[in-house]
Order: C-alpha cells, then structure tokens, then sequence
C-alpha cells in the first residue's frame, strides 16, 4: 500500500465506489464539456511555415519574405482519351475555349497560354488564382463542359486545391469506414471474452467517450500544439485500443475476485490494487513512449505525441474512476444480459486456454523456446536493416484519386512540372547583376550535368526590391528516385557552392523534394536518440514500478525486439511488395518517413500493457513464496485470457487500418496489428516466461524473496511434478 502507484487507484476506486453516481455525472459532464469545446474553439491547424527545417526551410522563409510564392495554380490537361494520337485540331479548340471559360471566372488571376509537350501528345493550360482563393467548384465546372463539348478529347483538371479536396474527402470516407467497422467488432470480440452483454459493452463505451473527450480537448490545445491533420486518426487508433484493454484488465479482475466469493465493493478494491497499479505503470509507459516524439522537434510529430499523450492520459482516468463506479452500481448486473453460447463457452475454457499448452514445454525447456523464438524474431527483424524511407508523394496517394492520375500524367508529359528544386539567393541590389550570372552559371552546369532539365522558359525570379532572387531546376525523375537525393546534395554542396563562393549573399536550396531530404535527414540524425530516450524513460517505469533492475532490463531488451519485428515486416510489406495485392496498394518501394517512428513509440507503450498484467501476476505469486517456474506458468496462464482478448482488440482495430486507401494508415495498421499479434504471442508467451524461468529468484533483484511456506512448496512441488 505505501507504494504511490498502488495508492492512486485505491483510493480513486474507493471514493469512485463509495460515490458512483457522482463519479459517473463527473465523467460524463467531462466528456460533454470536452465535446463542447470542440464545436466553441476553432481547430488551429498546422501551417506551412510549421513543417520548415533545414536548409529547404531557410529557403521557404526567404521565399515567402521576398513575397515570390509560387501563387495557387489549378492545371487543365488536355490528352486524347486512349492510346489513339490526340487530334490536334480539336485540341487547340478546347484549349481556346477552356481559356476564354477559365478566365472569366471570379477569384482567377493568370490563365497562361496554351503549352504542349515535345511529341503535341498533350496540352496543359496553367491558371493561376488570386491569393486567399480556394475555391474551384467554378473551375471544374468549365472543365466538365468543356470535356462535354469535346468527347473525343480527355479534359482533367488537377492542383494543390483540387488535390487536397480529394484528399480530404478519402480520409474522412476512410475514417467513417474504420469507425463504422472498430465499433462492432470490438463488441463482438468483447462478447467473445466475456459472454455477457454488458460486461462486454462497458470497456466500448469507455474507449469511444476516451476518444471523444480527446478529440473534443485537442481543440484548444491545438493553439499551444497546431494540429496535424492525421491526428484525428491517431486518436482513435490508440483510444480504442487502451481504452478496451485498461478496462478489459480491470473488469476481468474484479470478475475473478467476485468469483472467489468477495463482494463488489472489496472485489472493485482487489481489482484497483493489482490491475489499477498495471494500468497507470502501462499508461506511464504508454506516455513515457509518446513522449520521446518531442525529440524530433517536428511539428507532425509534436502533434502526434499532444494527442496520443492525451487519449491514454483520459483513458487510465477514465479507468479508475468511472469504471469502479459502474462495477459497484452495476454489481452482478454486470454479467447480464449473457448470451447463452458465448457464456457456457467462456465458462468451460476457463483461465489460461490454449496457452496453459503452450506454456508448459516453455517452461520444462526454456532454452530449447528461447532459441527457437529468437531465431523467429530475428528473420522477421532482419528485412529492417534495409529500410528505405522517403517522404510521402503522389506515389503514396490512392491512385483511385483522379486527381492524383491527371498530376502523375502531367509529370510524364512535362518534367518541368513535376519533381524540382529552387535555388534562393538574397544579397544587397547592387550585387543583383553578379547573382544573376551566378544563377546562369549554375542553371548551365546543372543541366549539363543530365540531372536537370531546362524549361524552356526564365527559370530565374527577381522579388520587388531586387534583394532575392530565385532559380528553379526541374528534375527528370519521380520524387522518390534515389538520383533526386543525389542531385540535391550535388546542388548543395558543389553546383552552387562553386558558383556562388565570394559572394556576398546568403543562399539555400529548398523545394519539395529538398523538404523531404531534410526531413529524412533530421530522422536519420536523432531516431538512434529517440529510441534511446524511449527505451530509457520505460526502463525506469518498469524499474521503479517492479523494482527489479533484471525486469527493466528484460522489458527493455523485448520491447527493441517488438520494434524490430515491426520495422522488419513494414519493409517486407511495403518497400519490397510482399502481399501487395491482398492489401491493395501499389509498392512505393520506400516507407513514409515519419511512420516508422511512430509505430516504434506507439509499439513500445502498447505493449508494456501486456508486460505489465503478466509480470504484476507473476509477482504476485512469487510474493506468496511461489518457486520462480510455478510462479510464471501460474502467472502467464491466470493472465493468457486477458492478454488474448486484448491482443485480439488491438489487432482488429490496427487491422481495420490496414484496410484503408490511404498508404500512411495502412502502413500504420500493417506494422502495429503485425507486431502486437507477434508480441503478444511469441514474445509475452514464450519469449519473457524463458526468461524469467531461466533467471529464477534473480529476476526480483534487489527484492528479496519471501520465505516459503511449507503447504505452498508441496502444492508446487506436485505441480511441477505432473506438468
């Protein structure tokens, strides 16, 4: 008891108990409240100038000082519908009508002349739009007539506004869809686990109001912490899974208690002390995780960490105030309505399952399972080692989208349109004419050097004041060929150096592939920090939780394993196509740079919630004078039914992910649902029991063992004797 971590849920599940219903008014005016703020406070959402770094984000700020954005351009390509030749005749005319239509649209500043690739296969009109204007409802309405006009022509209209529209509208349909789907199976695994109507319902609806009052209080956090567009799906990815398993854990337990014969009011008391002490360890570590995002100093990443340090934060308070509550108000209701199969079946599998065989030979030949399991990990890990990471692009996106299809032929038809870079120079008006035969030299070199291509126009712009100049290079490659990254770092650190060096003027090189180098780069450079930091700050949980300096290590140790896994299988699947078509998507034969370092940290704190149930168990024995196999193999099967239906949750939801169009959540739902199943299976029920059967008593130190009692010693003595 005098342990904090044990005291905090005893006493919120004793007041909880002692005054259900004003803790359950207290939760639920929270989660209206939270909800509430939402629709009164605006979301700030995250801004261009937020995702600048490195050099290219020097760039962007010179760029945007000498007002020379590039303005919002919507693009019409004109091709002819198959693999026929385009009729040129034809084409001319819509390009004509198209102009004279798309001019005459309000907020339309430029639409620029008619432009034709090498072999007149294709025409692209530009339009460019007045600052602030983001509507393009008129504009695809002038590319549909015209497309009506000229059925033997292909008219599409694709740009940043009409793209993200598109963009936009797939995630929200993915996210309804994955909402529609989790909701219901995590009930029916629920039912699956507990056999009764209600008690199966209760862990749902504390994870869907968790969600809730997050998605509700992220709102005016996003005015300390811009919100990134993903994180709503974040938020529900994490809370649904936390919010059933710290629920699940506690409601299972207070089950068991009363079971043996205790009331509800001390089986809620028994379930707070051991389960509610899992779940803030498993919160903390959780949270702990989250946390070392913060690392990186980048803004998807910081929001990404506010929220999934928020939902678990709610979910383990909702766990320990509002579910003790329920369970004394509910008391024996709980287990009502029962659903006649699922509740025999439940009751006649009993504790431990399937994994009460499974444990047993890795308990009599513990080596024999660890380097079994270990070899099985590693080959799963190994892919990891060659990992390619690259930002996301148009490669990444659906190619269902139309959007996507028109700017992927535009890129085809004209390269100078597609992947480039933008060379910034600002140094005083009277060294203007210098840079501009600087900017000469280095457009000739370039180009000379087969990486760029010219444009057949100025590629050189020259800001008002004539302080900042800008050379665009357009690339003939697709944005995730390895020869941009080579090209950049070519420009970087020889083309311009060479031929800007003894000027007196600031420069750097910027654009969207050099974004994406930058932010590959700044992974590159502090993942082997964040990774430590995690790994640090779960070590001293699960060290200051067991007191044990061989758990922490342990933890530790299986946790990198889980990681590994989980990188290794997003690099089979993803960079070399492994069940591509099964999954849907066309291999970009890269990973999303930032996915990686988030399934690690989401990894890393989901797990401990197994870690931390199965060892408190374990403990719990071991603290009963239990010998040290007996102790594991009671622990590991009185928790196997738990740590299943939690398992089975995560790899649903995660699951459900995998499912989605959008590249970024499938590669989160492939790489968590597959390394939970792999963690929860191999690594919690073989790996961790050999280990702790193999350091015995020294797994507890600097504890001491209790002394042993002679009825407990012979009990296990027989046990022991017929495994």
């Amino acid at each position: 008891m005098s342990n904090p971590l044990t005291a905090v849920p005893i006493r919120a599940a004793r007041w909880s108990a002692l005054h259900p219903w004003r803790a359950i008014l207290a939760w639920l005016a929270f989660v209206v409240v939270a909800v509430g703020l939402a629709v009164a406070i605006p979301v700030a959402e995250t801004t261009d100038a937020d995702y600048r770094l490195g050099e290219s984000g020097r760039a962007d700020t010179m760029i945007e000082a000498a007002g020379l954005q590039s303005p919002t351009t919507e693009y019409v390509l004109v091709t002819s519908p198959g693999d026929a030749a385009l009729d040129e005749k034809d084409a001319t005319s819509a390009g004509i009508a198209l102009r004279a239509d798309l001019a005459a649209v309000a907020g339309v500043d430029q639409v620029s002349e008619a432009q034709w690739n090498g072999d007149r296969s294709a025409m692209l009109i530009a339009v460019q739009l007045a600052k602030d204007h983001e509507e393009t409802t008129q504009l695809t309405d002038v590319t549909a007539q015209v497309q009506e006009e000229y059925p033997g022509l292909q008219v599409r209209e694709a740009g940043d506004l009409t793209l993200d529209e598109s963009i936009n509208d797939r995630v929200a349909d993915d996210l309804s869809a994955a909402e529609r789907i989790s909701l219901p199976i995590t009930l029916i695994l629920m039912l699956l686990a507990f056999g009764a109507l209600i008690a199966a319902g209760i862990p749902v609806l504390l994870a869907a109001t968790s969600v809730a009052a997050t998605i509700g209080l992220t709102a005016p956090l996003s005015h300390l912490v811009h919100s990134e567009p993903t994180v709503s799906s974040m938020i529900v990815l994490i809370g649904m899974a936390v919010g059933v398993d710290y629920s699940l854990f506690y409601l299972k337990r207070e089950r068991e208690e009363r079971a043996a014969g205790r009331t509800t009011l001390d089986a809620v008391e028994i379930a707070a002390e051991t389960s509610g002490h899992s779940i803030l360890v498993s919160g903390g570590a959780v949270i702990a995780s989250m946390a070392g995002l913060f690392v990186l100093g980048d803004t998807t990443f910081n929001s990404l960490a506010s929220g999934g340090i928020l939902v678990v934060a709610i979910a383990v308070l909702g766990s320990i105030t509002v579910l003790p509550a329920l369970l004394v108000k509910l008391g024996r209701w709980v287990d009502r309505p029962r659903v006649p199969l699922l509740w025999r079946l439940n009751r006649r599998i009993g504790r431990g399952g399937i994994s009460s065989r499974v444990i047993a030979p890795v308990v009599r030949r513990p080596v024999a399972a660890l380097v079994v399991s270990g070899v099985a990990v590693i080959l799963l890990a190994g892919p990891a080692l060659g990992m390619k990471m690259h930002t996301a692009n148009l490669e990444t996106l659906p190619a269902s989208i139309p959007e996507v299809q028109t700017f992927n032929r535009i890129a085809q038809e004209f390269p100078v349109e597609g992947t480039s870079a933008q060379l910034v120079v600002r140094a005083a008006v009277s060294d203007q004419a210098t840079v501009a035969e600087s900017l000469a030299q280095v457009n000739e070199a370039a180009i000379a050097s087969g990486d760029f291509v010219g444009s057949g126009r100025d590629p050189v712009q020259v800001s008002a004041d004539g302080t900042t100049s800008v050379l665009e290079l357009a690339m003939p490659y697709e944005e995730s060929d390895p020869k941009v990254d080579a090209a950049l770092r070519s420009l970087r650190g020889e083309l311009a150096p060479a031929a800007l060096e003894g000027l007196d003027a600031e420069y750097a090189v910027g654009g969207g592939a050099a974004e994406s180098l930058d932010f590959v780069d700044l992974l590159r450079d502090r993942l082997p920090l964040v990774i430590g930091m995690v790994l640090l700050l779960t070590l001293l949980v699960m060290g200051l939780a067991f007191r044990s300096v061989a758990i922490a290590l342990v933890s530790t140790v299986l946790n990198l394993v889980s990681v590994g896994v989980a990188f290794g299988v997003l690099t089979l699947v993803f960079q070399h196509g492994w069940f591509a078509g099964a999954l849907d998507f066309t291999s970009p034969g890269f990973v999303i740079d930032w996915v990686p370092v988030f399934v690690m940290v989401v990894l890393v704190g989901l797990s401990m919630d197994y870690q931390v149930f199965v060892v408190s168990r374990i403990r719990e024995h071991v603290r009963a004078g239990v010998p040290a196999p007996v102790a594991v193999r009671r622990g590991i099967t009185d928790t196997a039914g738990v740590v299943t239906s939690a398992a089975a949750v995560m790899v649903s939801v995660f699951a459900i992910f995998a499912t989605l169009s959008m590249m970024e959540m499938k590669m989160m739902g492939v790489g968590l649902a597959a390394a939970i199943l792999i963690d929860a299976t191999v690594i919690r029920l073989v790996m961790l029991p050999a280990i702790l059967v193999l350091l015995g008593e020294r797994a507890w130190w600097p504890v001491r063992s209790p002394r042993r009692d002679e009825a407990v010693e012979e009990e296990a003595t027989y046990e022991l004797a017929g495994r």
